[in-house]
């Protein structure tokens, strides 16, 4: 029976002593052999020896499991992210080097605990979205070896799909961290670029290139990106980012993008449209509003990737090379990469016009959602199909997937479903898509959407991972956000407003504070404020916002609340409760009931109006 390697079961058996890293990577070992008799689906360009697995895990003899996020889970990586001592080749071996330093990202999740297994295959160059373009084998997909494992992170899918690593690191320009994870029934995660460095990765396109993650769970990408994301000061390109937007919990209503009827494109697929519609029912049930979007300028960005300065990008991560040694080149990926060096300077300032012009096309979309749902691919092909055809059904598969990176948008592909046996009953996902930042979120709401479309993951014959963790449909992950219920000058439009904006904090939502608050306009100013007290009888429900900001940003926030306010637990109409704005008491003792005084000499009880605003307006 083959391991469950998901990191809730392996962190469970560490933490009860029933398993060891040692036995872990020997175990696996055995299974990698066994996996390679049956049917070698070229998943690897370099294994790890059990004597190297064993050295890694013996590096966590002494540590107890509890203190390390990631101990002893086992992962792979794509073979354009370094591992000290192990060759990097990028599946060309004319350009192999072997670093002695591993990637950034790398050194992290092993500071966590994690125990590298192996380097995987990609389409060269990781120029590609097929899988095929490797000189070290076509790789084949997880669930039917007859078809494309889907790339360029080809092999890091199928070894998470074939229970051969508990998630695997990919790279993704164009989709490559989510069209192999559609494929092989996997969560995919495409990063905020720059959340997660890129030293020590052979870029593609480095200016949009992000590393990925592919993972049995969203729970358990969500897991690796904690332990992998931050700012490192060898990579210009690497930052920090404040979350924001919508947390996507089980308890909050949310607004989704779906493409208008002329934007859907399947290719011929004659399952995708039931599917996608299913998908879109079941965010509808998860307690969304579906709202339509006109996709074609995000198209319009997408056709820039191939046809604008970013193939010229991808000729200038490896110029010194291609210009050496072109013919050690895959047919293909030279075709594609040689392309680049016939645009020119006026060419790229163009491009890069043209990009600025579509992003602030694309930017009203988001006023209006909280993410943008849309197929993960089209389609799937038999490896037959790909190779007879390579460019265009290589296209077909990155027409929801090549503008992500460009417009700086974070991404998470989902199984949501499987096709009919007209298309040998391959998975089926779609993709959620929001403004940078907002892995957190989207990894959440994936896992909900998740937990209640298919029950397995990976290659379901080979390895059947349950999806039991029901609280996944209810609790956020965690994502350095905090919620605060503003009842006064901080509301949108008015005086103090700035001072939640400036910090990144974004609208979630209006509510109503539970019936047993009364509000009071204080004395001083300007600029005016309210106070809002708790009371045993005479309370009424106050009109108020939900804002979220970063975490960071929250102390200093509440150090500038001047007294006799203070944030506190407010309940709210129809239960739960939030932080909010609350006022001492001892303030409201001289307050007058119910008269109007625009001097506000002294604190006026204002809760007949419901609210700040509408005693505001009753001034004016």
């Amino acid at each position: 029976m083959p391991l469950d390697l998901s990191i809730p079961a392996l962190r469970a058996r560490y933490l009860d002593g029933s398993l060891s890293p040692t036995q872990l990577v020997e175990l696996l070992h055995e299974q990698m052999l066994a996996e390679d008799a049956a049917l070698d689906r070229h998943v690897w360009i370099r294994r790890l020896t059990l004597d190297e697995m064993r050295a890694h895990a013996a590096a966590l003899n002494g540590r107890d499991p509890k203190s390390l996020p990631l101990y002893g889970i086992p992962f792979a990586i794509k073979d354009n992210i370094d591992l000290a001592g192990i060759p990097t080749t990028v599946a060309c071996p004319a350009f192999a080097y072997t670093p002695e330093v591993s990637a950034t990202v790398v050194q992290r999740l092993m500071a966590a605990g994690a125990i590298p297994v192996g380097k995987s295959n990609l389409d060269q160059f990781a120029t590609g979205l097929v899988g095929v373009r490797s000189p070290y084998g076509v790789c084949h997909n997880a669930l039917n070896p007859d078809y494309v494992s889907g790339g360029s992170s080809a092999g890091s899918a199928v070894a998470v799909a074939r229970g051969l690593a508990s998630f695997s690191l990919g790279t993704d320009t164009a989709g490559s961290g989510r069209v192999p994870a559609m494929f092989n029934n996997l969560v995919g995660l495409k990063p905020t670029c720059g959340r997660i460095p890129a030293t020590g990765v052979v870029p593609a396109c480095r200016s949009i290139d992000a590393v990925s993650v592919f993972a049995l769970t969203a729970a358990d990408a969500a897991a690796v990106l904690g332990a992998a994301q931050g700012e490192d000061p060898l990579d210009a390109y690497s930052r920090n980012l404040p979350p924001y937007g919508h947390n996507f919990g089980a308890a909050s209503s949310f607004r989704f993008g779906v493409p208008r009827l002329a934007d859907l494109e399947f290719h011929g697929n004659p399952d995708g449209p039931a599917l996608f519609a299913q998908a879109v029912a079941h965010l509808q049930a998860l307690g969304g509003t579906s709202v339509e979007v006109d996709l074609s300028p995000f198209c319009a960005v997408a056709t820039l990737l191939y046809e604008g300065p970013w193939v010229a990008e991808r000729y200038q991560a490896i110029r010194p090379f291609i210009e050496a040694q072109p013919e050690a080149l895959h047919p293909v990926t030279r075709v594609i990469i040689e392309k680049g060096v016939q645009i020119s300077a006026p060419d790229t300032f163009a491009a890069m016009y043209r990009l600025k012009e579509l992003e602030r096309q694309t930017r009203p979309v988001w006023d209006g959602i909280d993410c943008l749902v849309t197929p993960t691919a089209s389609t799937i092909y038999t490896i037959d199909a790909v190779q007879a055809d390579p460019i265009r059904l290589n296209s077909n598969l990155g027409y929801y997937t090549n503008f992500a990176n460009l417009l700086d948008l974070a991404a998470v592909a989902v199984p949501t479903g499987f096709m009919s046996q007209a298309m040998a009953g391959m998975p089926w996902g779609v993709t959620l898509v929001a403004p940078a930042g907002q892995d957190f979120p989207l990894l959440t709401l994936a896992a909900r959407l998740h937990a209640c479309t298919v029950p397995t993951v990976g290659a379901v014959a080979h390895a059947p991972h349950r999806l039991a963790n029901a609280m996944l449909n209810a609790v956020p992950f965690p994502s350095g956000q905090v919620q605060l219920a503003v009842c006064g000058a901080h509301m949108s439009g008015l005086p103090l407003n700035g001072q939640l904006t400036q910090r990144g904090a974004r609208l979630v939502r209006k509510v109503r504070s539970a019936p047993c608050y009364q509000l009071f306009a204080l004395p001083g100013g300007p600029p005016h404020r309210p106070g809002m007290v708790r009371v045993d009888t005479g309370g009424a429900a106050i009109e108020m916002e939900v804002w979220e900001l970063p975490a960071s940003e929250f102390g200093a926030f509440v150090a500038g609340i001047p007294a006799p306010l203070g944030i506190g637990t407010v309940a709210l109409e129809g239960g739960g409760a939030v932080q909010g704005f609350v006022c001492e008491a001892y303030a409201t003792a001289e307050a007058r009931d119910k008269v109007q005084d625009p001097a506000l000499h002294q604190p006026l009880d204002i809760t007949h109006f419901g609210g700040w605003r509408s005693y505001l307006h009753s001034l004016a």
